[in-house]
């Protein structure tokens, strides 16, 4: 199924309640549900390769404590700030800046993946310190998503919620 943005995120605790939750695509979602926006995020950063590689850890445990916790919302939330990594610094690896699309977000789409119809700027010579970021936490993204527990957990939450 695909991910709900018309729910009430600021009033929800989807570990309380983790049959509204949908995995969606992509990062769909990363900085909306709680409590797990909250634990996670303080540890996201990316601006150089040490940096990601201690944040990507970081998360990578969290992923893993959630995994044994059979906490499969928290493990795909840890998934997704894992790509989410992958995603930004390769952003701003080929965008001086971090900024992809011309002009701002529409407000109705704010918390939304895609450009929504606005124009892709034109990319900057590569920044090889962000590209090795965003390298790091590929290797933990993909890492993660072939974790046995992962793969089993993700099958038996969407038998028993739905796709």
């Amino acid at each position: 199924m695909p991910f709900n943005y018309d729910q009430d995120f600021r009033h929800l605790n989807l570990r309380e309640q983790p049959e509204l939750y949908r995995v969606g695509k992509g990062e769909q979602g990363v900085l909306l549900v709680e409590p797990y926006k909250s634990e996670i995020l303080p540890h996201w950063r990316f601006r150089t390769p040490a940096v990601a590689r201690e944040s990507s850890e970081t998360i990578y445990g969290l992923f893993e404590d959630y995994l044994k916790a059979h906490d499969f919302v928290g493990a795909d939330m840890a998934r997704k700030f894992l790509q989410m990594g992958f995603t930004r610094a390769r952003r701003y690896a080929n965008h001086q800046g971090g900024k992809k699309y011309a002009g701002p977000v529409p407000a109705d789409k704010k918390g939304q993946s895609g450009a929504h119809g606005r124009e892709e700027l034109p990319r900057s010579p590569e920044d090889p310190e962000k590209a090795e970021a965003a390298a790091i936490f590929k290797r933990k993204w993909d890492q993660a998503k072939i974790h046995p527990d992962y793969v089993q957990q993700r099958a038996d939450f969407e038998a028993r919620y739905g796709k």
